[in-house]
């Protein structure tokens, strides 16, 4: 038997995934590999804990950044980003959330780092965890480093253990509060992780190397996931409509989560569903059903005529952040078109509130503290309306 050779994790994962060609050297696989490295592998996933570490007050982190402008990696800096992903990674598999990823730390700060690594504050939000299991997924068919791969093991197998008997996922865990219990498809929660769960099921390239009893677990979570996200669909009017922001996680009657964010139906998470769902190849009927019942209540719900704008305003300080500006919404015959980020089920009409939870029908009621603070509108839905849907439908079609 011939030794290991330090780069056969990588040719392992290449002629998983099909990348390996008949005939290729080590020394052209290794080639392969080190050209991916170079061009660098997409770190946007971090970009929601990026802005959140750098740009939100956040007194209760264990470490804060030196300032917004603290140095970060570059994209092909691959080997230095994913020494920091293994760095914040907890003894229990997943990342505590709102760090970012690809900033240059100084050794007091990677001290920090490791003095927490035992604690149990692991969470799904802001889109967390999920991206940095996939993340090193790429990360290790690129440099064959089996300390990634071991790591993004460690991330799956957390995943597995996070998910509810009916399907759903937490914000948070092990540890989730009253509102972060709550099945959540805000900030790329559950649809992070069921992509990362398809992925490692249909062995994309990036997961084609994971083992066949993990594969067969992630096949078996997917299913129940999809299962759980087809019961959540809001029924409204006798009609199925979109899906919330949270949904309870026993009865999946959507709810509301912090004071601001009321039950209701929400246009930007309904889109993350049902792009996920258009990844089956064959699906179900009821799969089908679900997304053309979404996407008619999209098209109904589009906003014409209207965008926002950030105006001049005098400096203001909150609890969470600074602003200089203010948000309006301002006519406009030309905009494209625009959905709410919070729908009231029923009467289809745009809600909103500030952190007193009362519920408002335009953003000019909102205070200024929270027109600044969060994004009032969403526009993933022009997308989806007019090129995947439409390719989805076409596919369809054809078989």
């Amino acid at each position: 038997m011939l030794p290991p050779r330090p780069w056969f994790p990588a040719v392992f994962a290449l002629v998983r995934t099909g990348l390996f060609v008949v005939g290729m050297t080590s020394a052209a696989v290794l080639a392969a590999t080190r050209t991916i490295v170079k061009e660098g592998i997409d770190p946007s996933g971090f970009d929601d804990s990026r802005h959140h570490w750098r740009n939100i007050i956040q007194p209760e982190r264990f470490m804060q950044a030196t300032g917004p402008d603290q140095p970060a990696y570059a994209p092909e800096q691959v080997r230095e980003i994913a020494a920091n992903v293994l760095l914040f990674q907890r003894d229990n598999g997943g990342w505590p959330k709102d760090y970012d990823m690809r900033a240059v730390l100084t050794e007091e700060q990677k001290k920090q780092v490791r003095a927490t690594q035992a604690k149990t504050d692991t969470s799904y939000d802001n889109h967390n965890t999920h991206t940095q299991v996939a993340y090193l997924a790429k990360a290790f068919v690129a440099t064959g480093d089996p300390g990634l791969r071991d790591a993004c093991v460690r991330g799956v197998d957390f995943i597995l253990s996070s998910q509810y008997a009916n399907g759903g996922f937490p914000q948070w865990w092990p540890n989730p509060g009253s509102i972060a219990k709550r099945i959540t498809l805000n900030d790329g929660v559950m649809i992070g992780i069921m992509n990362v769960l398809k992925d490692a099921a249909d062995r994309v390239p990036d997961l084609a190397w994971i083992d066949e009893t993990r594969r067969l677990r992630c096949a078996e979570a997917e299913a129940r996931g999809t299962a759980c996200l087809l019961k959540m669909q809001v029924t409204a009017n006798g009609l199925r409509t979109g899906w919330g922001q949270q949904h309870d996680e026993k009865t999946f009657e959507t709810v509301g989560a912090r004071t601001f964010e009321l039950p209701c139906i929400a246009p930007g998470d309904t889109v993350a569903v049902v792009e996920f769902l258009m990844r089956y190849e064959r699906p179900s009927a009821e799969m089908v059903a679900a997304v053309e019942a979404a996407v008619t209540w999209l098209k109904k719900n589009q906003i014409n005529g209207f965008t926002t704008k950030r105006v001049p305003a005098p400096p203001a300080e909150f609890a969470r952040h600074k602003t200089d500006f203010d948000v309006v919404v301002v006519a406009d015959e030309q905009a494209q078109p625009m959905w709410a980020r919070m729908v009231e089920p029923g009467s289809d009409r745009p809600i909103f509130a500030s952190r007193d939870g009362i519920k408002v029908y335009a953003l000019a009621e909102v205070d200024r503290e929270r027109r600044t603070g969060s994004g009032w509108y969403v526009n993933a839905p022009r997308r989806l309306l007019t090129k995947d849907y439409p390719a989805w439908r076409a596919k369809l079609a054809a078989k």
